[in-house]
């Protein structure tokens, strides 16, 4: 199986792999340990404002979130119908072992770390913006149903995936308390279309091969 870059070429199909990467926009950050506070009625300790991140084991890695069944088409290709069903939810995540700056603040800094994120500012209420990985309620990325016509016979699959970025991260304070833990996020979405006449090249092309042709090939012929 190989991904509809390289085989658009040779069979005449102009079929885009969608790659959405996450811009700056305005957003919610969550809630703050100040507004904790004031709903719980509890004083809750809080990080100190001038602290320094290390990141440390970052690491990427594409995840699979939705694969359509095999659709086999004849001659002159057409419109394929089957939708994407949703394998995997990806959701920011922050964890922290003690009172750590907001989440917000600590996947402002994974981002810089990680590429996703350009900006020279140390925090992200000096950037003045927010990006939407920096926002730990980002919902995941929506299915895309719509429905692509190939022009020529083919075993054609959809899937969609997110490139996940994870580490570990030390966050130091000018007076000798630290406090430790794990982020991850997502720094881009996308769509593409391959055929399971081609070989697997990738560990996500693997992923779908078992999942749509293999359980075709199981189930018998169907489809045009």
């Amino acid at each position: 199986m190989h991904d509809m870059v390289g085989r658009a070429c040779t069979a005449g199909l102009v079929v885009g792999v969608l790659v959405t990467g996450l811009g700056a926009c305005t957003g919610g950050e969550g809630e703050s340990k100040a507004d904790q506070g004031r709903r719980t009625g509890k004083p809750v300790a809080t990080a100190c404002a001038d602290g320094t991140f290390t990141w440390s084991h970052l690491t990427e890695r594409d995840r699979l979130t939705g694969v359509s069944d095999l659709e086999r088409l004849g001659k002159g290709g057409g419109p394929l119908q089957n939708p994407m069903t949703r394998v995997y939810t990806p959701r920011p995540s922050v964890r922290a072992d003690g009172p750590a700056p907001s989440p917000a603040e600590i996947l402002f800094s994974l981002g810089k770390k990680a590429g996703a994120i350009d900006s020279t500012a140390r925090t992200l209420a000096e950037a003045g913006e927010t990006w939407p990985f920096t926002d730990v309620r980002q919902p995941a990325p929506a299915l895309d149903n719509d429905r692509v016509k190939p022009r020529t016979a083919g075993e054609y699959i959809q899937y969609a995936g997110v490139r996940e970025v994870a580490a570990d991260f030390r966050y130091g304070c000018p007076d000798g308390r630290t406090v430790s833990g794990h982020a991850r996020n997502w720094t881009v979405d996308f769509t593409v279309l391959t055929d399971c006449a081609q070989r697997p090249d990738s560990s996500l092309a693997r992923d779908v091969a078992r999942r749509s042709c293999q359980r075709a090939a199981a189930s018998g012929p169907s489809g045009a």
